[in-house]
């Protein structure tokens, strides 16, 4: 696993975005390689974890998210967050729709020539899918775009560009442990993609990223982040924020793009997906921790944030 964070880190202390995401972790789920020869397309469906492609040989095309066609070039990497469906294929029109579905052949049980990658006999495509710790229905994964592009955040990140060359020379070898390490490079080629991206790609003015970065609304977002059981209120974190009530309420809803108590219950209730699903918390348990007078309150709450009742989570992994 490896965690993630910004590392924005003023003096004396963690800023507010660093301090929401310092726990942040992801790891693999499984890994592919498949060298392609000729006219080739293969479809990807939503999913609940992340996709990640690097591509090296001859290069291929991208059509995610109902767009259209974007080239990735030999060497290129792209990290589709929250598991978009999109097609990778050889040329935008080598194959007719409907593509067939990709199907995942592990590291060690896919056979090819790297002589003719180097020649530029086709392309090599490595895949990954990797899970995050945080709930699905986080703020940050909906700030996201559908697809994050490891070159065009190159020009800020540096490590990006040496993190590329080692896991395209790793998926073109046969040396002792070379599948094992490049499934350990894309894990960390991710990572720099998403922290470069919170850094340097997604500073919008309104938004959660910029909420989060902002010197009053910040905290609050981190101590409602770190302490979701805490009986907050409305004035509560207006006086956190240093604010009159009606000005932190005007101020939060105009950057963060919904109320206060909305965001409140959104991170509550997806916190307690989370101990019902991955921790196999009861349901009394969980709305007793979250401060409700019953567990049916609870769940009417639940299920009016999420669109399900808690029950249909407990044999889930989010």
């Amino acid at each position: 696993m490896h965690d993630i964070s910004s590392s924005n880190t003023p003096v004396g202390g963690l800023d507010p975005l660093t301090r929401m995401l310092h726990g942040l972790r992801l790891d693999g789920v499984e890994y592919g390689r498949r060298h392609l020869r000729g006219g080739w397309a293969f479809a990807f469906p939503q999913k609940e974890y992340a996709y990640f492609h690097i591509v090296a040989g001859m290069p291929c095309w991208l059509s995610a998210a109902g767009g259209g066609w974007s080239e990735l070039r030999p060497g290129d990497a792209i990290l589709l967050p929250r598991g978009a469906p999109h097609v990778l294929a050889s040329a935008p029109d080598a194959v007719m729709p409907p593509f067939p579905a990709w199907q995942c052949r592990p590291l060690s049980e896919d056979p090819y020539d790297p002589a003719s990658v180097e020649n530029g006999d086709g392309s090599l495509l490595f895949y990954g899918s990797m899970r995050f710790n945080l709930d699905p229905s986080h703020p940050l994964f909906r700030t996201m775009p559908p697809a994050l592009h490891a070159g065009a955040l190159m020009h800020s990140e540096p490590a990006i560009m040496p993190l590329l060359d080692a896991l395209a020379a790793e998926m073109s070898s046969y040396r002792v442990g070379a599948t094992g390490i490049a499934a350990r490079l894309a894990d960390v080629l991710a990572v720099q993609i998403i922290r470069s991206w919170m850094e340097h790609g997604g500073g919008d003015e309104l938004g959660w990223l910029a909420a989060a970065r902002h010197p009053r609304i910040g905290p609050v977002l981190a101590a409602i982040h770190a302490h979701p059981e805490e009986d907050w209120s409305v004035a509560s974190l207006a006086t956190r924020a240093g604010m009159s009530r009606s000005a932190f309420a005007a101020a939060f809803a105009d950057i963060v793009g919904e109320t206060p108590a909305r965001y409140l219950a959104e991170v509550r209730m997806h916190q307690a997906r989370h101990w019902i699903a991955n921790e196999g918390a009861r349901i009394a348990d969980v709305a007793q921790r979250l401060r409700y007078d019953s567990e049916a309150s609870f769940s009417r709450a639940f299920k009016r944030v999420v669109g399900a009742p808690p029950s249909s989570y407990r044999t889930r992994l989010t």
